[in-house]
């Protein structure tokens, strides 16, 4: 009994996979995908041939695939369907999920972007500093509280990176004094992220750039256990030479693309 089981799950799997493909292919016209439109159609949406031809796989072996044969595909193969189908990042990843039992890589499918309604709740929030980062800690969106704490709009995009301008800003490292407590926090955070993807490429070259550029950072990636996690700067000196603790909030943006927001709650200092 217990070996029929995952047969029958498999089986199933299949079965939804090849639905989710026609489904998805019976929505799009030849004209949402820039195909010219021909007559004598017997089905809406497109043809097998035309989602082949789009995704640049062969017809034969996307057949298989929509018919939920028992065939190897790879990452590329996945992400060259999806974007012929116009699948959005939630549909990327069930695809994925369907036929590798995992989720896409990070920041595969889709360039790392928010949306208009998000960038909305960061305006609003105008009296907090807020900012939106993803699993390699660039800093990808932000409002004009948090422009102004730190400079993100003055900064190369490059530059954009929340352990960067820690490790290689001098004039921000100026601005915290508890830059040793801060920063070793935030690497205890960033070391707790790495297990979503611990070997993707970028991330990988920004630890060894970092690695490279400061002990510290080095010292504490290796280090075993550590106490104290933040995705957030504790204390920071203003641009006016006021001194500012801050307390931190992170809420999920995209859980798929590995995207939070870190809102920065002011901490007044306590009597006495």
């Amino acid at each position: 009994m217990s070996n029929r089981l995952p047969h029958r799950s498999l089986a199933r799997t299949r079965s939804e996979l090849s639905e989710f493909l026609r489904h998805h292919r019976a929505k799009l016209t030849p004209a949402d995908v820039g195909l010219p439109t021909t007559g004598g159609r017997r089905t809406p949406g497109l043809r097998r041939e035309e989602v082949a031809l789009l995704a640049g796989v062969g017809l034969t072996w996307y057949t298989w695939f929509e018919q939920g044969r028992d065939i190897q595909v790879s990452e590329s193969f996945l992400l060259n369907v999806s974007k012929a189908l116009r699948l959005d990042d939630a549909e990327c990843c069930h695809l994925f999920l369907l036929a590798q039992q995992r989720p896409p890589p990070s920041q595969a499918y889709q360039p790392t972007s928010i949306s208009a309604r998000i960038q909305q709740l960061l305006d609003d929030l105008s009296n907090r500093p807020a900012y939106v980062f993803n699993l390699r800690w660039d800093v990808v969106a932000w409002n004009a509280a948090a422009d102004d704490l730190l400079d993100l709009g003055g900064r190369n995009p490059a530059d954009r990176n929340l352990l960067r301008m820690i490790f290689a800003d001098p004039d921000m490292r100026r601005r915290l004094p508890d830059w040793g407590e801060d920063a070793q926090s935030l690497v205890a955070q960033f070391r707790c992220d790495l297990t979503g993807t611990p070997d993707d490429p970028a991330i990988r070259t920004l630890i060894d750039d970092l690695k490279k550029l400061s002990p510290d950072f080095r010292r504490w990636m290796e280090q075993p256990d550590m106490t104290g996690y933040s995705r957030g700067i504790g204390t920071i000196v203003a641009q006016t030479g006021e001194r500012l603790r801050f307390q931190h909030e992170v809420l999920t943006v995209d859980e798929h693309r590995h995207l939070r927001m870190v809102v920065y709650f002011r901490s007044e200092p306590k009597d006495g």
